[in-house]
C-alpha cells in the first residue's frame, strides 16, 4: 500500500493483520497514539512494532524453499 500521510511510518494494524486484513493506522498527533478504523485497535509505536513482530512467526517459513514433500 501507499503511504498517504497518515502518520510519521505507514503501520499495519495487528489485530486485522491477523486475520489476514491488510489495513493501514492513522496517527492522532495530539494523542501520539495509532488507532485502526475497522476494529477499533488503539496503541502506541512501541506496541505495535512488539505485536507485528509476534505476527511476523506466522511468515517465517516464506522464504524458504520446499522441495521435499516425503
Amino acid at each position: 500500500m501507499a503511504q498517504s500521510g497518515k502518520g510519521k511510518l505507514n503501520y499495519r494494524c495487528p489485530l486485522c493483520f491477523m486475520r489476514d486484513l491488510d489495513i493501514d493506522m492513522f496517527y492522532d498527533k495530539d494523542k501520539n497514539e495509532y488507532y485502526c478504523l475497522r476494529c477499533q485497535y488503539v496503541g502506541d509505536e512501541e506496541d505495535i512494532l512488539k505485536r507485528n513482530e509476534i505476527i511476523r512467526m506466522k511468515y517465517g517459513a516464506m522464504y524458504k524453499r520446499i522441495t521435499d514433500f516425503d
